[in-house]
């Protein structure tokens, strides 16, 4: 960003644009119904398993996760479940995250009782993800001289009102991205 600013040897800003770039990260997220910063460590989530008539199976849509390692599935009674598939077919070949659990067989699936450790978010954050984080990051950091969210000039008919929600170009940029439902 500091490049995209044009001052990359300047400290004075640098807390600003970190509080920009962390807000517009979390706008991202938001706006597209995912998460895409890759979490620490694992975590442990709980979800519902939904039966799928036409599967005949439970299936648990769940948060984005990229990796296995970690990966525990547990049911309701703390039973470890070890017989499932990872949906979207070819997720890991194709760098994109798995979004829902099918149980093969086992497991007592009622309620809410379905838990999932893992390590939740992106492994890599995909370039066009990254540059519409910037680019609503510079919209936050430029609000600072933007009184009352008007850029701009009436005067000289350049009058621009600054939007409550993400920047136009960076909705076109994440519509790829964006997951129609939540697994919460």
């Amino acid at each position: 960003m500091k490049a995209y600013l044009g001052n990359i040897n300047d400290t004075v800003d640098d807390a600003q644009i970190a509080l920009a770039i962390t807000a517009a990260s979390r706008a991202v997220d938001r706006h597209c119904n995912r998460q895409f910063g890759l979490v620490a460590a694992p975590e442990e989530r709980t979800y519902t398993a939904y039966w799928s008539s036409d599967l005949r199976k439970y299936v648990v849509y769940v948060d984005d996760f990229m990796t296995t390692t970690g990966l525990v599935i547990t049911d309701d009674e703390g039973t470890a479940i070890t017989d499932y598939t990872l949906k979207r077919t070819n997720a890991d070949k194709d760098g994109v995250p798995w979004t829902h659990i099918v149980l093969n067989s086992g497991g007592n699936c009622r309620g809410d009782g379905i838990t999932v450790t893992a390590r939740y978010g992106w492994t890599t954050v995909p370039v066009a993800v990254q540059q519409a984080t910037v680019l609503q990051a510079m919209r936050l950091f430029k609000r600072r001289g933007a009184p009352f969210g008007v850029a701009g000039s009436p005067e000289l008919g350049s009058e621009l009102r600054l939007l409550s929600k993400v920047d136009p170009d960076v909705a076109v940029v994440l519509g790829p991205y964006l997951r129609w439902w939540s697994a919460a």
